[in-house]
């Protein structure tokens, strides 16, 4: 009877809360594409940032949930300097801190922007010359490199790289302006 009960739960419980719609993924067959894979603590995650972002030639966009790494902040300032295109997406938590990644970035005359449309803007990734993706669990920070278990690929492919851009334009659509302070 019990289990009669339970069971009755559970189906009513998928009627009154059906799981939402599977989102529309986009295929893609990565044959040849040279990739690299991180593991942190300690594992180069933050070194690997930096060298992508040097050989940068015209362009990093950037999307970040958590991003306190003055060395990968630095390197995104040096490719500014060097007139890379470097323009940066946060979550809205970078909002609320008094001095944050947003700020300096902003203040450097980086178009920095806040995603608050989202409960968490939880993305960690990188796209830069239109070619190479860095995604993975890794926040750009220090404790990301030093204290977590986290993961990060660097993989090299434009027709992914196209994919990630589209949809960084499309937060960046319904993002807010992060002005000078």
């Amino acid at each position: 009877m019990k289990r009669q009960i339970l069971w009755s739960i559970i189906s009513l419980s998928f009627v009154l809360f059906p799981l939402p719609q599977l989102s529309h993924a986009t295929d893609l067959t990565l044959n040849n594409t040279p990739a690299q894979v991180y593991f942190s603590p300690n594992g180069g995650c933050t070194q690997a940032i930096i060298k992508e972002i040097n050989n940068a030639k015209s362009e990093v966009f950037v999307q970040a949930y958590s991003f306190t790494s003055a060395h990968i902040i630095k390197a995104l300032l040096n490719a500014h300097k060097r007139n890379v295109k470097v323009e940066v997406i946060l979550d809205q938590s970078q909002r609320t801190d008094k001095y944050t990644s947003a700020t300096f970035l902003a203040n450097s005359d980086i178009p920095t922007y806040i995603d608050d449309k989202h409960a968490i803007a939880h993305n960690k990734i990188m796209i830069i010359d239109r070619e190479t993706v860095i995604t993975g669990s890794f926040n750009f920070t220090k404790a990301a490199e030093e204290r977590n278990a986290e993961n990060l690929l660097v993989i090299r492919n434009k027709d992914l790289a196209k994919l990630y851009l589209d949809n960084w334009y499309k937060h960046k659509t319904h993002s807010e302006r992060y002005e000078k302070r």
